[in-house]
C-alpha cells in the first residue's frame, strides 16, 4: 500500500514522531513517502502568505495528517493546507496531533475533531486518530499510535 504521511511541525515534535511512524510502517512492508508541509513565511500569521510546501495527495492509497495542536486549535497553516487539497475521496485517512497540555480534551480532542471534519467534507474515510501528549506517556502513545496505523494499513 502506498502511504502518505503529511505533516505540519513547527518545533520538530510532530515530525518526530511521524517519523517513528514510518519506520514503523516501512517495516511492516508498505511504500511510506513523509512529506511536510511549510508556511510561505516564518510568523504567527503565516497563513497570510500561504504555503511554500503543500504536498499533493492524489497518488496515496492512505494518508495520514499530523499537526500540533496549537492555541486548542488547528494550526492556521494545516487549516490553509487541508482547505486546499481537491478530494480526498475513497481514501483511508488517518489524523494525529502532538501537544503539550496533559489531557486530550486540553485542545487534542477539538483539534482532531476539524481535522476529521475537514478530511470527511473531501470524501476521507477517517479510520482512526489519535492525540499524543508530549508530557505525559509520550513514548507510549507513540507506540500505540505506530502499532494501531500499522493494523489499519493491512
Amino acid at each position: 500500500m502506498k502511504i502518505g504521511i503529511i505533516v505540519f511541525s513547527h518545533t520538530g515534535n510532530t515530525l518526530s514522531v511521524a517519523e517513528k511512524l514510518q519506520a514503523k510502517l516501512t517495516a511492516a512492508s508498505h511504500s511510506v513517502q513523509l512529506e511536510q508541509v511549510t508556511a510561505a513565511e516564518e510568523s504567527p500569521r503565516a497563513e497570510k502568505a500561504g504555503l511554500r510546501n503543500a504536498p499533493d495527495t492524489s497518488s496515496y492509497d492512505m494518508l495520514i495528517f499530523a499537526t500540533p495542536v496549537w492555541a486548542f486549535s488547528l494550526p492556521p497553516v494545516m487549516k490553509l493546507y487541508l482547505d486546499q487539497i481537491p478530494t480526498l475521496k475513497g481514501k483511508a485517512v488517518g489524523c494525529f496531533v502532538t501537544q503539550t497540555f496533559p489531557f486530550p480534551w486540553m485542545g487534542g480532542n477539538r483539534t482532531i475533531r476539524q481535522m476529521v471534519s475537514a478530511c470527511e467534507a473531501l470524501g476521507g474515510n477517517v479510520f482512526h486518530t489519535a492525540v499524543i501528549n508530549w508530557t505525559r506517556g509520550r513514548e507510549t502513545s507513540i507506540a500505540q499510535l505506530s502499532e494501531d496505523f500499522s493494523k489499519a494499513g493491512k
